[in-house]
């Protein structure tokens, strides 16, 4: 049997903004909903583990978050939105589908949105994923060393050789000296980014800029889906310990750590990380 294709990407009108959205698999499948980190488009969730994870009977979507690839864009350094509306966003898309529920699998700093879901709008989920994220709490370590002497200056946005060479060396340094960084494959994939987006300028810095806030009725603990939690364990940006408070913050949750990868979803990985997700979404089936 053929791998499931994409059905393409399509713009959509959500909440006063415009959403570039993609998916894979058929739709009859339980929905996936992979919600990318900061600064990162859908781009960073690549095809081939979209079509990987819809050959495994998942209905998966990817989506630009505004300021990001297709999506809407503000000026830089003033997004004008904050993670709840972002979490809106990401529900106004599954209604766009017609996904009553979906699985929710949140990257780094965007585990908020899943966070905000989670809490404020549990009918919305059927379970979630938190890969390389946080609870952000009291005593946890910092970034590594390893990672404050990593990152390239930042870049003249306007050059935009100069901004593909700081990206891959931002990604390159998120990896944390893992032996699985690609860089010629984290070149194609920066260089169709940077080439993509509507303004690639307010992608480096628009998401560090919006207002963090939390969900209206409680923290992590509140969250009642089933929950798998997703952590390499070379990350530098986020170390392993960030990876187990989230666990066991979490009634139930489960955590799976990654060997050899950094602050990624390296494709060496997939192995481990993809039947780990389909198991984790056959629990609480949309």
């Amino acid at each position: 049997m053929t791998a499931p294709t994409t059905h393409g990407e399509q713009l959509l009108e959500i909440n006063g903004v415009e959403l570039c959205v993609e998916t894979f698999g058929d739709r009859a499948d339980p929905p996936i909903l992979l919600v990318a980190g900061g600064s990162a488009s859908m781009l960073w969730w690549d095809a081939e583990l979209c079509e990987r994870i819809a050959a495994r009977g998942r209905y998966v979507v990817r989506y630009d978050h505004r300021d990001t690839g297709r999506s809407t864009s503000y000026p830089p350094g003033e997004p004008g939105y904050s993670y709840t509306d972002l979490a809106l966003d990401m529900l106004g898309i599954q209604d766009a589908l017609g996904i009553e529920r979906a699985h929710l699998v949140c990257q780094s700093m965007f585990g908020g949105i899943g966070l905000i879901a989670g809490v404020d709008h549990p009918d919305r989920v059927a379970s979630l994923t938190f890969v390389s994220s946080s609870t952000d709490g009291p005593g946890l370590p910092p970034p590594t060393d390893q990672l404050a002497e990593g990152p390239p200056a930042d870049p003249d946005p306007a050059d935009s050789a100069s901004v593909v060479e700081y990206v891959i060396g931002s990604a390159r340094a998120y990896a944390g000296g893992s032996p699985y960084f690609d860089e010629a494959a984290t070149r194609a994939l920066v260089e169709r980014d940077v080439a993509r987006a509507r303004d690639y300028a307010s992608t480096l810095v628009n998401h560090y800029a919006i207002e963090a806030d939390r969900p209206t009725r409680g923290g992590f603990g509140g969250i009642a889906a089933p929950t798998l939690v997703v952590h390499g364990e070379a990350d530098p940006f986020l170390p392993l310990p960030h990876g187990e408070a989230l666990r066991d913050a979490i009634p139930g949750a489960e955590l799976l750590v990654l060997a050899g990868a950094g602050h990624d979803l390296p494709r060496p990985v997939w192995d481990a990380f993809v039947p780990a997700l389909i198991r984790h979404t056959g629990r609480g089936r949309a």
